[in-house]
């Protein structure tokens, strides 16, 4: 019993260095509570060893749809008193903190310059100002997502002036941004990887005209990009996944051309979803234009025709992944020029329409065995937003 207790005071008395090394070897989440019970010494080095924090509130223990019943009353003193217990802190989600102010942003300036993700999600009561001091406070942020925060062009032109380091923003659903905002982050944020500006009314897409070939991945669904957008957007070179399902421009039929012309060779992802109104020519020139094509969704794309689904067969000798879910005017000579091109084709989502015969479909069977047919239909492609990291690899 005297060695036992021996053995816990020597453990006890050592130095804080060895007692972090300890607590960051533990793996499991009870073994690290456990560890800060001990005393208050191990609580504060506990404490200060923990890198991420996310509310109880937050979208990834609850879910939007609980938004409702978040805790939404974080004040500042709150805050303040969070920040001043974990001064080590690399990743914070506030997210669903729907009541949070400019106010408590505040208290970022002296402990967020660690902070390299930050997550404020759905939270309304963050204006410009707010990001003013976000950007003051956290110099070293990589990730910040802002969804449906109602911020404007001086706020991202803020954040682009103090956090050059910024590798993916997400501003899906901001409804006061434009592309005087995009430019601001695309030119002076020279690192920026990937970007979310799905539902943006504002954007046309020419913000990210001269980006750097560092932006790999652009999510712009349900924008009204203009022809002269989808240039600006492919113009770096370097995009990897491009996301346009949705393209709501009326009168946009062959500016989708723009795709294939080179820029965008490296292209591997490209969902083309719900643009009812995209043409054989264009389908065509982005065949031609990204071989190295792995998965594309073309999902209710009512207007490609056999000269398009023949260029795919004929072109995209990497395509992994085909979506032609709803598309009327697939017919059984378009899926024969899938059957005969296409030699990497793996999984084919489709669904059947007037145009397309048994026997047609039973002769892909039987000659593309090595191909899956589904019928169910996928809305969203590519990687998570959460681990686009290893996407880049």
């Amino acid at each position: 019993m005297v060695d036992m207790v021996g053995g816990v005071t020597s453990i006890m008395l050592l130095p804080d260095d060895c007692l972090c090394f300890i607590f960051n070897f533990l793996g499991c989440r009870t073994d690290r509570e456990s560890f800060g019970l001990t005393c208050h010494r191990w609580f504060n080095i506990q404490n200060l060893q923990r890198r991420s924090l996310q509310f109880p509130c937050s979208f990834g223990i609850l879910g939007p749809s609980l938004l409702s019943l978040s805790c939404t009353d974080i004040s500042s003193f709150h805050f303040y008193r969070i920040l001043t217990r974990f001064q080590h802190l690399e990743y914070l989600s506030l997210s669903g903190c729907t009541e949070l102010s400019d106010s408590a942003l505040n208290y970022l300036k002296p402990y967020g310059s660690r902070l390299q993700t930050l997550c404020l999600d759905c939270c309304f009561g963050i204006s410009n100002y707010g990001i003013s001091l976000v950007g003051e406070g956290c110099p070293s942020l990589t990730t910040i997502s802002l969804y449906r925060c109602n911020i404007t062009d001086t706020g991202l032109e803020a954040l682009a002036n103090s956090c050059l380091a910024l590798r993916h923003v997400n501003l899906s659903y901001c409804p006061y941004i434009s592309d005087s905002g995009l430019s601001a982050l695309s030119q002076r944020c020279c690192e920026l990887q990937a970007i979310k500006i799905s539902s943006c009314r504002g954007v046309s897409g020419v913000g990210v005209r001269g980006c750097s070939s560092t932006l790999v991945y652009i999510d712009a669904e349900c924008c009204n990009l203009e022809p002269e957008g989808i240039m600006s957007i492919v113009s770096g070179g370097g995009l990897k996944f491009l996301n346009i399902a949705g393209l709501s421009c009326s009168n946009f039929r062959n500016g989708l051309e723009a795709i294939g012309n080179g820029f965008a060779a490296g292209l591997k992802i490209l969902s083309l979803r719900m643009c009812r109104s995209v043409t054989d020519a264009s389908i065509v020139a982005i065949a031609k234009g990204c071989p190295q094509l792995q998965e594309w969704n073309l999902a209710l794309c009512h207007e490609v025709r056999v000269l398009g689904w023949a260029s795919i067969g004929s072109n995209c000798h990497n395509l992994e992944k085909l979506h032609v879910n709803r598309c009327r005017n697939l017919c059984d000579q378009g899926l024969q020029a899938l059957r005969e091109g296409c030699k990497q084709l793996s999984i084919l989502y489709m669904s059947r329409n007037g145009w397309i015969s048994d026997t047609a479909v039973e002769l892909f069977k039987l000659y593309r065995c090595d191909v899956k047919i589904t019928f169910k239909e996928v809305m969203s492609i590519g990687p998570n937003w959460t681990n686009l990291d290893s996407y880049y690899e």
